[in-house]
């Protein structure tokens, strides 16, 4: 089969729905994945009447016999597999020693081991696809580790690490490695969220913002490719940190961020 085909995971809500139903609208194949089976359900009402199609199946990403299970399956009906998009994840917003320590561990069994299992299962896939693409959801919170939500931020500089080395280690299968850096975005994940940076910037960012850049991202302009760009932040205010950080001194960024923290 010639259409193009993603995998994305976290597919029933937010910006993996967003995703699913973009990619759809443009004609591509979408595998759709996720624990919650009547989002899953919602998405292909949703996305009956456009050109691309999506497939759908239950997915914990924690499991990586299932996530293998989900790629190979979608992989075998396409004959490829363009992009995979780790997308699926969970904020913990609160003081550290708040939370529950097996929140704790349940936030880092999704946001980091999910991604090593979906980059794990899809590699085989990616490799025979020619120009092939992986796009790791990671965060502004990758830039410096924010108060309030530091677990999390943790484990997107763990996203944003993986990124970085694989995409240099997988040129040569030539499968390019990305992720995405958003600040706060409007979904079921911050309905109830109130940290100090959220109140000192606020929650703009919609799902259409997030998915056009993972669009740019999968479809790189020449400026992209010249300058072998691997992460793109979402939005002026998360450009700005991103580089700001780049250049500023260490106890300016440190001194920046405890200021948004209001920390």
């Amino acid at each position: 089969m010639t259409t193009k085909t993603i995998a994305i995971s976290g597919a029933a809500a937010g910006i993996g729905r967003a995703a699913a139903l973009r990619f759809a609208s443009e004609g591509w194949t979408v595998g759709a994945f996720d624990v919650d089976e009547a989002g899953l359900k919602s998405l292909l009402d949703d996305a009956d009447r456009l050109p691309g199609r999506v497939v759908t199946g239950t997915l914990d990403v924690r499991d990586a016999a299932q996530f293998k299970e989900r790629i190979d399956a979608l992989a075998a009906e396409t004959g490829r597999l363009d992009v995979l998009l780790n997308n699926a994840g969970i904020l913990l917003g609160e003081p550290f020693e708040e939370i529950e320590l097996e929140a704790h561990v349940r936030e880092i069994d999704i946001n980091v081991k999910g991604v090593v299992h979906g980059l794990h299962a899809a590699f085989p896939h990616l490799k025979r696809t020619t120009g092939a693409t992986v796009v790791n959801m990671a965060s502004a919170s990758s830039i410096y580790g924010q108060a309030g939500l530091s677990n999390y931020s943790a484990t997107k500089f763990f996203v944003r690490g993986l990124t970085e080395g694989l995409d240099i280690e997988w040129k040569r299968h030539d499968i390019r490695v990305v992720d995405i850096w958003p600040l706060y975005v409007q979904t079921a994940m911050t309905d109830n969220l109130v940290t100090g940076s959220t109140t000192s910037m606020g929650v703009n960012l919609t799902t259409d913002d997030v998915v056009a850049r993972i669009w740019q991202a999968v479809h790189p302009t020449a400026a992209n490719r010249a300058l072998h760009q691997v992460h793109f932040a979402v939005g002026t205010p998360a450009r700005a940190l991103a580089l700001g950080a780049r250049f500023s001194p260490s106890w300016l960024t440190r001194a920046v961020n405890r200021r948004i923290a209001q920390h």
